[in-house]
């Protein structure tokens, strides 16, 4: 059974700092990109970070220079540092795994990221 859960959401302080987790059961690893995606209210879902096996980033415009995404594949964990936040960042944040080869993909339950004062 495929799992992605993550963690770390919560309410935050506009200029305040979050890190999201991602800890992915059921899959081999390392045939995955790993990516994070947000959807705030009345909006489609949008890419926010992805990363390879390898660890080569891929971000946002909107993020680029905040947030930073990386991958420990020891602990089938990918994370999300996001620094600098503003509150147009509120949004639930889902964390998507995407075989490389294969078109095939699983989702987490999404973790609620609140940027307010």
């Amino acid at each position: 059974q495929v799992q992605l859960v993550e963690s770390g959401g919560g309410l935050v302080q506009p200029g305040g700092s979050l890190r999201l987790a991602c800890e992915a059961s059921g899959i081999t690893f390392s045939l995955y990109t790993m990516g994070w995606y947000r959807q705030a209210p009345g909006k489609q879902r949008e890419l926010v970070a992805s990363i390879s096996f390898g660890g080569n980033p891929n971000y946002a415009d909107a993020v680029k220079g905040r947030f930073t995404i990386s991958r420990d594949n020891a602990k089938n964990t990918v994370y999300l540092q996001m620094s600098s936040l503003k509150p147009e960042d509120t949004a639930v944040y889902y964390c998507k795994a995407e075989h490389r080869s294969f078109p095939l993909d699983y989702w987490g339950q999404g973790t609620q990221v609140t940027v307010s004062t």
